[in-house]
């Protein structure tokens, strides 16, 4: 990463530099490829949710960018009666930004709402169900009841569906406008939300933690890579969020006297996940096939540059439960073939591959798919989808072709936050598979306290679903920030949950 050491300078602009510039001293503008529609934290599974959410929730735990969990809202944690019991000890004197006290009835009623009829319309409660009930000892204590032990339990209140809301504000105003006027104890609070277009929001200079360097920040949703880039490259964005960049645009930012392309390894990893109730992927020797027909290492080495590694199960390398010993299946168009005659599959069958349509390097790699198919017989079809219908509407409602792409990041980097919503039976991102075996294997690691017996377990979990080949595990892919020069003190996260309390500008 290319470090700039210009020190932070406070600048005076007149009125008709603020009207024709989009960056000031002391502000921000960020490029995020997608609107969540909600920001209230029970309702979403985006990383681009947590992009922006960073800075305005908190949560009872913190992992930053180096992937150590420290405190957050609770200074300290102890497991009590086997691991059943959780203690929190609770920050004193923080408030939320609507001046709302933060206490532990704030906690109680952020998980009861989460485990709740409000909590059950949303994605996130499944990670979070070996939560029995929160009780309040004192109003800075807490104690979490488990109906079995969590061994990542303390991650996951580190982000999503965890992050701590004020009773009394949700209470006054009620869910729906909770959704788009949201609440936190972040180090930023909003101000202004245009859906489709952009977020604003301001410093809470009462942050437990210390106010931000920064004034401001805006987000502004640039569905279209060229565009983002562009908007980098003018000066009228500071920085271009994962996973906006395409790889054919790397050298451009980089060569421009101004922007540079930061990339780190992130857990995002990207599939062809398959349609295992109908049409020809029913059949596991079909989808074996596809596999092995894709030459999966080309596709990394010449539409994304190198940026990211082939892989053999749904799971990057820093994920806990990755099985360096497991090999992907080959590239082996002539077995390929064999097995689709096995399976009785006519030359010219057809299958559908739904993609997000403002995905320009996946839009890519699904051609190239698409052409290997054609190789071994298989006519695919590519139908892209508004990336927020295709994982709303389309994929929870088995409604897909016989593959569409999955892309995962992984936050927890541990492949239960994985394979569990992937995989166990009746989740929203299974729609067509249910496997008994699989349910028990699941469900039995959430609750293994020794951590060498649940990596195996989970292993072996990997190797289980390669064997059943639920998806065409394609890469793991690096996370590539488009930075300007004038941002300072930047750190790229590798889940995208940049914080920004530490982040300055130079003119």
């Amino acid at each position: 990463m290319k470090k700039t050491t210009t020190l932070f300078k406070v600048c005076t602009l007149t009125a008709a530099m603020l009207a024709t510039s989009a960056s000031y001293a002391g502000s921000l503008t960020i490029a995020s490829p997608q609107d969540p529609g909600s920001w209230d934290p029970i309702d979403t599974f985006l990383v681009n949710w947590a992009s922006v959410a960073t800075n305005i929730f908190d949560g009872l735990t913190y992992r930053g960018p180096d992937l150590e969990l420290v405190p957050g809202l609770a200074t300290s944690w102890e497991e009590l009666d086997d691991g059943k019991r959780i203690r929190f000890s609770l920050r004193e004197d923080v408030v939320f930004h609507n001046g709302e006290p933060f206490n532990a009835d704030a906690v109680k009623f952020t998980f009861d709402r989460l485990l709740g009829e409000e909590g059950s319309r949303g994605p996130q409660r499944s990670n979070y169900t070996a939560i029995s009930h929160v009780e309040v000892i004192d109003d800075y204590t807490v104690d979490f009841f488990l109906y079995n032990s969590d061994p990542v339990l303390l991650t996951k209140l580190a982000g999503y569906g965890a992050m701590i809301v004020p009773p009394g504000y949700i209470e006054e105003h009620g869910d729906d406008y909770f959704n788009t006027h949201p609440v936190g104890t972040g180090p930023f609070k909003m101000v202004d939300y245009t859906p489709r277009s952009d977020v604003k929001l301001e410093a809470f200079a009462d942050h437990w933690g210390g106010a931000p360097k920064l004034d401001s920040v805006t987000y502004r949703f640039i569905s279209e890579p060229s565009t983002a880039v562009a908007e980098l490259q003018s000066g009228r964005v500071d920085i271009v969020l994962p996973p906006t960049i395409p790889i054919g645009m790397i050298d451009s930012i980089n060569n421009h006297p101004n922007s540079q392309v930061v990339s780190v390894p992130s857990p995002t990893v990207e599939a062809l996940r398959f349609n295992t109730q109908s049409g020809i992927t029913a059949d596991e020797r079909v989808r074996q096939a596809m596999i092995m027909a894709i030459d999966r290492q080309a596709i990394v080495d010449s539409i994304l540059g190198g940026e990211g590694q082939v892989i053999a199960s749904f799971q990057g390398t820093q994920s806990f439960g990755f099985d360096s010993e497991l090999e992907p299946y080959p590239y082996d168009p002539q077995r390929a073939q064999a097995l689709l005659k096995e399976a009785g599959v006519e030359p010219g069958a057809s299958v559908q591959i739904d993609v997000r349509g403002n995905d320009a390097t996946f839009g890519e790699v699904a051609q190239v798919v698409a052409a290997y198919l054609q190789g071994v017989g298989i006519n695919a079809s590519i139908q892209p989808y508004e990336t927020n219908v295709l994982l709303n509407d389309i994929i929870p409602a088995g409604r897909t072709g016989e593959m569409f792409q999955q892309k995962w990041g992984g936050w927890t980097f541990d492949f239960d936050n994985t394979a569990y919503l992937m995989y166990h039976s009746g989740e929203r991102w299974n729609p067509y598979d249910s496997d008994a075996t699989l349910d028990e294997m699941l469900n039995s690691q959430r609750s293994i306290t020794n951590r060498e017996e649940r990596e195996t377990l989970l292993q072996f979990v990997a190797r289980y679903t390669k064997e059943r080949a639920l998806e065409m595990p394609l890469y793991s892919l690096n996370a590539l920030y488009g930075v300007s020069n004038r941002v300072q003190n930047f750190e790229p996260a590798p889940d995208n949950r940049v914080r920004l309390t530490d982040v300055d500008v130079s003119e």
